[in-house]
């Protein structure tokens, strides 16, 4: 229902008001798949928007190692797009942060994390070394944890903005989490040195991709970078139509 309203809604979009053909790379997060992504795609492409919707195995190896691979395949989406934007969902901010940490891409665009871990996160402290949680999570699971790569990674670049949920499916997890959280990632650790911008929403971990308000944000960061405050339900359908 959510989805179909989505694409009623962005569908009705005036061919004069979407955005230039810049690409949007996707990166979804553990134990996800790019069909986690398609609400967002579908979104950004009736924007204009050329959609690379990056598909990996996120059990497949360390973190560097999907990187590795995922990366350039999905740039390699955007074909010749003068620019190239992200938008990531929890691990795949982490996948593009070690990337960018040994690569250079002169047509980076913005970026947009949603719900990234990159302070680490105190779940993984306390699974990540049963055999259970690497047989679902690979080896790149087992790094995300708050003395893993992510605090190691160092500042982002130039045109960052993070989205933190606030709401929780899952109760027992957020008493482990310090502070406000989405069920899996506290909103203090989806913060990082050199971020444009930062917003909480009330979404949760799991589906805060598939949020009216969420793309909506989205949306307004990649056009204007940084995040609009005062957006609301209703905005999302005013301003785009209008």
């Amino acid at each position: 229902m959510i989805r179909f309203a989505l694409l009623v809604l962005f569908a009705a979009l005036p061919l004069s008001a979407r955005a230039a053909p810049d690409c949007v790379v996707l990166l979804h997060g553990l134990a996800r798949s790019d069909a986690s992504m398609l609400v967002m795609a579908e979104a950004l492409e009736a924007e204009g928007y050329r959609v690379s919707n990056s598909d990996y195995d996120p059990a497949s190896g360390t973190i560097v190692e999907i990187a590795a691979t995922a990366l350039p395949r999905a740039i390699a989406g955007c074909g010749d797009a003068a620019r190239i934007d992200f938008v990531t969902h929890s691990m795949g901010a982490i996948l593009l942060r070690a990337w960018l940490a040994a690569h250079d891409l002169p047509r980076l665009g913005r970026t947009i994390m949603l719900a990234p871990p990159n302070g680490g996160s105190e779940i993984v402290d306390m699974l990540g070394d049963l055999a259970a949680f690497e047989w679902a999570n690979g080896p790149a699971g087992r790094e995300l944890g708050t003395d893993g790569l992510p605090p190691s990674l160092g500042p982002v670049w130039p045109g960052v903005g993070v989205i933190a949920g606030t709401r929780s499916l899952s109760p027992f997890w957020s008493t482990i989490l310090p502070g406000p959280d989405d069920g899996k990632v506290s909103v203090a650790s989806t913060r990082v040195e050199g971020m444009d911008d930062h917003l909480t929403m009330p979404v949760t971990h799991t589906f805060m991709m598939n949020q009216p308000l969420v793309i909506g944000q989205v949306l307004a960061f990649l056009a204007e970078g940084r995040f609009d405050r005062t957006m609301t339900l209703g905005d999302v359908v005013e301003r785009f139509i209008d």
